[in-house]
């Protein structure tokens, strides 16, 4: 029994990457890049990581939780963009980080990537203690049981391993191409666009 648990487990998908394939029938998720933090049983929660949400950086919602720093403060990161990780729960911020840096709210996501949702972590930011790679999210996405296992035989996903170097490129704009070109894959052949734009 203990064999076919680990089999189950195995096609769980926290810690990959979804990217939405053209034609996913739904204009919140068109071309998005989503890393899945959490897959059981239960359903699916994951944030995208390719939204920004416009006209608002990570030093304004530092400002507006207050936060503020007695000691050197890293205006690098307060000029970090801000997410729009997906349509629920839109005001709730995630700091998708590198997993170095951790905290006690700290879920360990995979050996390269970690979660913490507290302002002790935003703190650290300000700070300049905080991971060397971070994402501020607002927001995620969310699957019911069985939702996504569906929504991934209806092709309206591809999976791949999460890489740093896209998950945290400045290039907002570029993941889902770097990601299917990291597949192997052409962008240009997967578009199902009939206008001629891209």
């Amino acid at each position: 029994m203990g064999e076919k648990t680990s089999q189950i487990e195995a096609s769980y998908l926290s810690g990959k990457l979804l990217l939405a394939m053209p034609g996913i029938g739904d204009p919140r998720f068109q071309h998005s890049v989503i890393f899945l933090c959490v897959h059981d049983e239960q359903g699916a929660m994951g944030l995208v990581i390719n939204y920004e949400v416009p006209d608002v950086n990570f030093g304004q919602i530092i400002e507006n939780l207050g936060l503020n720093s007695d000691i050197e403060v890293n205006v690098e990161a307060l000029q970090m963009p801000v997410m729009s990780g997906g349509p629920v729960e839109s005001s709730r911020g995630f700091l998708l980080h590198s997993a170095e840096f951790t905290n006690k709210d700290t879920i360990r996501i995979s050996p390269d990537f970690s979660l913490t949702g507290t302002t002790e972590a935003l703190q650290e930011v300000v700070n300049g203690n905080g991971p060397d790679n971070a994402l501020f999210i607002l927001g995620y996405a969310g699957w019911g049981a069985g939702q996504l296992e569906v929504e991934l035989q209806q092709n309206a996903w591809l999976v791949l391993d999460p890489d740093p170097e896209i998950v945290f490129n400045d290039d907002v704009k570029a993941k889902w191409n770097m990601a299917l070109t990291k597949m192997g894959l052409d962008p240009a052949l997967l578009s199902t666009d009939t206008s001629g734009q891209a």
